[in-house]
């Protein structure tokens, strides 16, 4: 999956929910399935998730991009 500035928040969460760690740097908290979070998530794009947080849409892409790209490498074994 790639990641662009319109890619809903909660899409991201559902696929990837192991990099919420990278989203809470930038102050997207971990939305439970069936909260209120949840439900705003699904109308939040990258792009205005990135405004809401002061982040640059730049920078937040390539960070979320390049965690789910780590996300997707085979484990070292």
């Amino acid at each position: 999956m790639q990641i662009t500035k319109d890619t809903r928040v909660s899409d991201i969460l559902l696929q990837y929910g192991d990099i919420a760690d990278v989203m809470e740097i930038f102050g997207i908290q971990r939305v439970g399935r069936y909260s209120l979070r949840m439900f705003l998530a699904k109308a939040l794009t990258v792009e205005w998730a990135a405004k809401v947080h002061r982040v640059p849409l730049d920078e937040f892409l390539d960070i979320l991009n390049r965690a789910v790209a780590k996300k997707q490498e085979p484990a070292n074994g």
